[in-house]
């Protein structure tokens, strides 16, 4: 199993970090070590003084597809989940500094929640799912997948095209504005469509 993920698929979280708008989807892998086992804290790590949330809309793959298009991609999921993108900002901005990859920053342990999953049977709009993520009782990011710049069939075509996607794999859509640090005691709980679908406290 992989976890292929999308950075900058949202306007507004590209201005808050003041990155430049790509062209093309954004991807880099995190390994299946970076997923936090279920019911688990996460814990800082500490080459790190500045660990961010990213909350994000997940996709589970149900089979094998390479060079898929566009719109034949719904026939390759059947499951919508929620999840967390942790990520190492200091350290991911003296990579990208020295124009380095990313995986430190992006792929340690724990950096990886995936909550639970539903059908996407559940779902009216693929393309208009509310999300938010809530720090200790209070929404921190709010988002909507109508605001994402690839819509998920557009992602597992591009995707496709370099990674053979394999049944289990991940998909993180990428994440909305309002990215901030964790500290210790923190509790962090994901919300799709009112539901509650993960929560995680930091140690």
């Amino acid at each position: 199993m992989k976890i292929v993920c999308i950075g900058r698929n949202y306007a507004d979280h590209i201005a808050e970090l003041a990155n430049e708008r790509p062209l093309e989807p954004v991807i880099f892998i995190k390994p299946d070590s970076a997923v936090l086992p279920k019911e688990q804290a996460f814990y800082i790590p500490d080459f790190s003084k500045d660990v961010h949330y990213e909350v994000e809309v997940l996709v589970k793959i149900k089979k094998v597809g390479k060079h898929i298009h566009e719109k034949f991609a719904h026939r390759y999921y059947d499951e919508i989940g929620l999840g967390i993108d942790f990520t190492a900002r200091d350290l991911q901005a003296t990579l990208k500094e020295k124009g380095l990859p990313w995986e430190k920053a992006k792929g340690f342990d724990g950096a990886a929640v995936i909550g639970q999953w539903r059908p996407k049977s559940t779902f009216g709009d693929l393309g208009n799912l509310h999300f938010c993520l809530k720090k200790n009782g209070e929404v921190v990011q709010d988002g909507n997948t109508q605001l994402m710049l690839w819509k998920i069939d557009e992602l597992i075509a591009y995707v496709s095209r370099y990674f053979t996607l394999k049944k289990g794999d991940i998909l993180f859509t990428g994440t909305p504005a309002g990215v901030g640090r964790i500290m210790a005691n923190d509790y962090l709980s994901g919300m799709l469509e009112g539901e509650e679908l993960f929560n995680v406290k930091i140690q």
